[in-house]
């Protein structure tokens, strides 16, 4: 069996790459010639250049390729324009879709990485109720409007597609949560806002044992939510982290939402002006101040046979355990 996988060299699609070498796959890592391959260095990964910002492109790369399955775990989850949320996430997953029909690619099936933030900021009012597949999405990000309008424009597709939306994914190699960690190491944290805040995770390990399940099982054209089965607080995480890190000396600052604001709004700002990315920028300033991030996993359950391993005491702990081993802290 061969598998594509796009996104390969990045936080999500290089666990996938290895999943697929260990359950004896064929496997092609879809890359750029700009992206970094220090996780993919098995010898057994065959490589291919991908421009997803081209169809005409894509169809020339694809003619001739068989692939029976193909994960598409590439995009950006922070950018200095808005516009390339969209350029990247949704017109990218359109032109890979679009190429793979042209050339008829015989595939058994296409899964693609989205995220719960395409429901944005609902059933905000406590006690809070778990997000379900049947609610209206109503997103409050630029990210989560380009994963939406990926995902709508799958559904006109013939694409024997599933869609799985993670929450807040986390695990070695990621680098937003590392933030966290590197503050409370610096001896500080920061929370925003007073009102309760109900948060879920999954553990990059989980999120690619749901792929695998959705490659032959699950019905096409389904969407489903994955987390660790549990709900935190909001100093949860951080609490873990914390002790993980040998309990330094600490403060921790809880401000109101409208510092939120005026810090995403500079640091938006001298992103735009430095050219370089920064984590605390408007998208993020939405993100923060949400309060519930409930959803309803039983679905995938049921469907795919998806059973959460890892709970986020023992995540934490392997993910700082890695990072201190690869000198991130």
């Amino acid at each position: 069996m061969k598998i594509l996988i796009t996104g390969a060299s990045g936080f999500i699609g290089s666990f996938i790459v290895e999943e697929a070498l260990k359950r004896g796959f064929e496997t092609w890592a879809a890359v750029r010639k700009s992206s970094s391959r220090e996780w993919l260095k098995d010898e057994r990964i065959h490589f291919i250049e991908l421009n997803l910002s081209s169809k005409a492109q894509l169809v020339e790369q694809l003619r001739g390729m068989d692939f029976d399955y193909v994960v598409h775990a590439a995009g950006v989850t922070k950018c200095l324009n808005k516009a390339d949320f969209h350029r990247i996430n949704t017109e990218g997953t359109k032109n890979l879709a679009e190429a793979l029909l042209e050339v008829k690619m015989p595939l058994k099936r296409f899964v693609f990485v989205s995220s719960l933030s395409i429901f944005g900021a609902i059933k905000e009012q406590e006690p809070y109720e778990e997000i379900r597949e049947s609610d209206t999405p109503q997103p409050n990000t630029e990210y989560g409007r380009s994963k939406l309008e990926a995902e709508q424009f799958l559904a006109t597709t013939t694409l024997p597609y599933i869609i799985l939306r993670p929450t807040g994914v986390y695990g070695p190699r990621e680098k937003d949560y590392f933030i966290m960690a590197k503050s409370i190491k610096g001896h500080s944290d920061f929370a925003v806002g007073y009102k309760r805040q109900d948060i879920t995770f999954v553990y990059v390990k989980d999120v690619v044992q749901a792929v695998f399940l959705a490659l032959d099982k699950g019905e096409n054209g389904r969407q489903y939510f994955l987390s660790d089965g549990e709900v935190y607080q909001s100093t949860t995480f951080s609490d873990l982290i914390h002790e993980e890190l040998g309990r330094p000396w600490w403060i921790r600052i809880t401000a109101p939402v409208w510092v939120l604001r005026i810090v995403t709004f500079f640091g938006e700002y001298i992103g735009r002006m430095t050219g370089k990315v920064t984590a605390l920028n408007n998208d993020k300033y939405n993100i923060l101040k949400q309060r519930n991030w409930r959803c309803d996993i039983q679905p995938a359950i049921d469907e795919l046979g998806y059973q959460p391993t890892v709970k986020l005491e023992q995540g934490v702990k392997e993910t700082i355990q890695w990072y201190k081993e690869h000198g991130w802290l």
